[in-house]
């Protein structure tokens, strides 16, 4: 695995040199954009707004616009904002690994001790699965500043990027229903969840999307397509929610016997 980000990480007065490696990998097909009149594929060009010309990625830079000038800014200029959280991952509190919301998460990144560090990475490894809590941590990557959570994945430590509090919307404009349910119909509910509950199995559940559509690719590249089942999902009707509660479990039951 190649190194994403070089740097440290401090709690106190405690500084381990580490690397950080991307913890995730993006499953999509690789599908290009092609005209749809003669199956050319479509390119992207950097275009100068001004000549129309294109430009090399050697000549572009950053630019912040002001009172209609834009402020070029160099590649130092975005280290020098902040010159310690561009190298320091810095641990500023530890919460209880129960206290996050998972809406908040965004992507995982594995973390490597350079050397020199290995004795104050295990330390803090060893102690955060000890007290099972995270360490709160801000820094700087890709000229940006993120708030992250480290803690502990198969005995590497893993640094969460987590979304600060101003980047979640706020929910009242979803208008939310506020439905009076009868104690029938929620104890029916518990109960079906307790039927379905068992030990999170993580290997259980495949991204099987990839597979699906690489059938149809195959299937169009010889020339035999056949149509799928249709699926209409219907939303349960109130007057039938009990039945179909019930239903649930029976058909639970019966699997699991």
């Amino acid at each position: 695995m190649r190194s994403i980000w070089n740097g440290s990480i401090s709690f106190g007065l405690v500084s381990i040199p580490i690397k950080l490696f991307s913890g995730s990998e993006d499953r999509k097909l690789d599908l290009d954009m092609l005209d749809s009149h003669d199956g050319a594929r479509i390119r992207y060009k950097r275009v100068n707004e001004e000549t129309g010309k294109e430009v090399e990625w050697k000549d572009i830079v950053k630019g912040y616009k002001k009172d209609d000038e834009y402020i070029v800014l160099e590649k130092e200029d975005f280290e020098n904002a902040n010159m310690k959280k561009s190298k320091t991952i810095d641990i500023e509190q530890f919460i209880a690994e129960d206290e996050v919301s998972d809406v908040l998460f965004k992507k995982p990144y594995f973390i490597k001790p350079q050397k020199g560090g290995e004795k104050s990475y295990s330390l803090l490894r060893n102690a955060l699965k000890k007290t099972e809590k995270l360490g709160v941590a801000t820094f700087v990557m890709r000229q940006k500043e993120h708030l992250s959570l480290i803690g502990i994945y198969k005995d590497a430590l893993v640094l969460h990027v987590i979304r600060f509090d101003d980047e979640i919307r706020s929910t009242k404009e979803l208008e939310l229903p506020n439905t009076k349910i009868v104690k029938k119909e929620m104890d029916m509910a518990i109960s079906l969840i307790d039927q379905y509950t068992e030990k999170f199995n993580f290997a259980k559940f495949k991204d099987i999307y990839n597979q699906q559509l690489l059938k149809i690719i195959e299937s169009k590249a010889t020339g035999k397509v056949t149509k799928p089942e249709k699926f209409d999902s219907k939303p349960t009707p109130a007057k039938d929610l009990m039945a179909q509660l019930k239903a649930s479990l029976e058909k639970r039951e019966k699997k699991a016997s």
